[in-house]
């Protein structure tokens, strides 16, 4: 099994409020989650309302398709006009037994 972890560092202009953010990040989040099967959840400046730290974990059981799918993901988060990718870190996770 292979895992790729994938942190997005971004930043929401126009939000007024942490309601706005949250409104801005949704569609997001759960456009992620279908059209990519993939695992997502906010991990970080949860207190700010212009910026949000997204994590996105990808499983397979080859290292090439984890890496086809990452950069699937990293398209589509680049192509989102309610949000600017400040940046991004990738992370293998060893999971040999």
């Amino acid at each position: 099994m292979h895992v790729l972890a994938v942190v997005y560092d971004l930043h929401i202009p126009g939000c007024q409020s942490l309601k706005d953010r949250r409104s801005a990040l949704r569609p997001v989040l759960s456009g992620l989650a279908h059209r990519f099967g993939v695992s997502v959840a906010e991990t970080g400046h949860n207190d700010l309302w212009q910026r949000a730290e997204v994590g996105v974990a990808v499983v397979s059981g080859q290292p090439g398709q984890c890496r086809t799918l990452a950069d699937e993901v990293d398209r589509f988060m680049w192509s989102m006009p309610e949000i600017e990718v400040v940046g991004s870190s990738s992370h293998w996770l060893n999971t040999e037994e």
